[in-house]
């Protein structure tokens, strides 16, 4: 069999195509991930502060996992670092910072004085949470959301159930101090089951995210009140946290009547369109 003429010059071999190993990520993806795993390190540290009896720091840290969670969203949103990998991360932290760390420290401030009973509200939570953020993982694919509705949340959302649901601990650790007692640790229990509810129930709460951008000219009165609002955490923690949470929990009836004023409005809207196509053709004769 002949062999092709190369014009009498030696076959070199063709070399190994080099295969890159390692795929380039933009920074902008890997800073919001970034600020979502330094939020979970601070929530398994709130679980080791609850396990060692040190509750006030456990709250802060708690706390401070919950301003990092709005932050690295904002922060993906900002250099447009979004991704289904950070989505996902970030439930996986939520789930830690806002379901099993808050349960675990009211489980050894008080309920573990009513054993199985505290080890129930606790486990309600905990899986309230779980389902929660299941929900809202899905809800985020439905193309048929209207655009009102980014400005709730369905259901309480995991951060403020954890804020909320730690109110006895900070009333307290507050200047109300209100004893521990069995008694207490009863009605803790209704308190809890009560959070957990709103937290997988269908009641709208407001988003806040329509509170990224700051008019020119209220710049300085926003900035002023940030830090007048962190100073005074830093001095009253546990006063503040009492004040944010009573103040929250008075804005779900107000959610609930925004969220069915846009509700009624699309119905009419949509209820006024096949009326105007009957009457079309009627009126052209």
């Amino acid at each position: 069999m002949s062999q092709p003429d190369h014009g009498g010059e030696p076959l070199r071999p063709t070399p190994p195509r080099r295969v890159r190993r390692f795929v380039r990520v933009p920074m902008r993806y890997v800073l919001p991930n970034l600020v979502t795993l330094l939020g979970l390190c601070l929530g398994l540290t709130a679980i080791r502060f609850a396990v060692e009896g040190r509750f006030e720091l456990s709250i802060l840290a708690i706390a401070g996992a919950a301003v990092l969670d709005g932050l690295d969203g904002r922060l993906a949103r900002a250099l447009n670092g979004t991704s289904r990998f950070g989505a996902e991360l970030d439930s996986l932290a939520d789930f830690i910072d806002f379901g099993v760390a808050p349960a675990l420290l009211l489980y050894f401030w008080t309920l573990h004085e009513i054993k199985t009973a505290g080890w129930f509200a606790v486990m309600v939570y905990v899986v309230a949470c779980a389902l929660r953020l299941a929900r809202f993982n899905v809800a985020i694919d439905d193309p048929d959301k209207p655009k009102w509705s980014a400005q709730f949340f369905v259901g309480m959302p995991s951060p403020a159930g954890a804020v909320v649901v730690l109110l006895p601990i900070y009333l307290h650790l507050s200047v109300f101090h209100m004893p521990r007692s069995p008694v207490l640790a009863s009605l803790l229990i209704f308190y809890v089951l009560l959070v957990a509810f709103l937290m997988v129930s269908r009641i709208p709460h407001f988003s806040g995210k329509q509170m990224g951008r700051v008019p020119r000219e209220y710049l300085l009165p926003v900035m002023l009140g940030v830090v007048a609002g962190i100073l005074l955490l830093a001095s009253y923690p546990a006063e503040v946290l009492v004040v944010l949470t009573l103040l929250y929990l008075s804005l779900i009836p107000f959610a609930w009547k925004r969220y069915k004023a846009y509700a009624k409005a699309d119905a009419d809207a949509a209820a006024a369109v096949p009326a105007q196509t009957v009457a079309g053709p009627l009126d052209g004769g």
